[in-house]
């Protein structure tokens, strides 16, 4: 029997979001926007420094989530430092019959509305990422939203940024500034945050703004 949880986060995470190299981008944080234009000389300050030279695969990832780190550190959205990849493909965040839908977006929550989907689910359910993108927040605790990832892509044209919430503790299966395809496995159901019950809060933003995700996963998903 899966466990029905209702997710409680008040605010949504900081989002940063990046078209292409030179297209403009503009993040959000606590409420307030900012924007930034994406150029190569931005790359190149942001990126590692000395002689050091990447050329196996592991070398190559490490680079790029040090750059990545650095430009999230600085308040700079992730595409001045990495390519962000236009996602094809689109999957459901769970497999099928592995969850319920619980509190839906709109939901009331004190002072203001719940911004995405739950998926009721007992801890340790697999969750997955919806679409090809890359890591901009994964951390073990961000405010109400508990255990976090937040994934980077470009969908029609559009940025679109992913929210995976109310993870379990330890384990998130990636970093700031990893690349991941759709389907790929990124951490388990858990209930750390303010949440009663378990479950994964879900949430999709297109341009900065906060749409309904599940009529977008409807939609969306091949």
């Amino acid at each position: 029997m899966l466990i029905t949880g209702a997710a409680l986060p008040a605010l949504s995470p900081a989002y940063d979001q990046a078209a292409a190299a030179t297209a403009r981008v503009s993040t959000t944080a606590d409420g307030l926007a900012q924007s930034y234009t994406a150029k190569d000389e931005i790359r190149a300050e942001i990126a590692p420094r000395g002689n050091f030279s990447a050329t196996t695969p592991e070398e190559i990832k490490e680079t790029r989530s040090r750059a990545a780190a650095a430009a999230v550190a600085a308040g700079m959205p992730l595409g001045s430092a990495i390519e962000i990849p236009v996602a094809g493909r689109i999957v459901m965040p769970m497999a099928d019959g592995s969850y319920s839908f619980s509190d839906g977006f709109g939901a009331s929550r004190p002072g203001r509305s719940h911004l995405g989907q739950d998926f009721a689910a007992g801890v340790g359910t697999p969750i997955n990422a919806a679409m090809r993108g890359c890591v901009s927040r994964s951390t073990e605790s961000y405010q109400g939203y508990g255990v976090t990832i937040q994934i980077e892509s470009i969908v029609d044209g559009q940025a679109v940024s992913t929210v995976y919430s109310h993870m379990k503790y330890g384990t998130r299966a990636v970093e700031v500034g990893d690349c991941v395809e759709e389907g790929q496995y990124i951490g388990d159901v858990g209930s750390t945050g303010y949440v009663f019950g378990s479950c994964l809060h879900f949430e999709v933003h297109i341009n900065m703004v906060a749409v309904d995700p599940l009529p977008w996963l409807q939609k969306n998903v091949s």
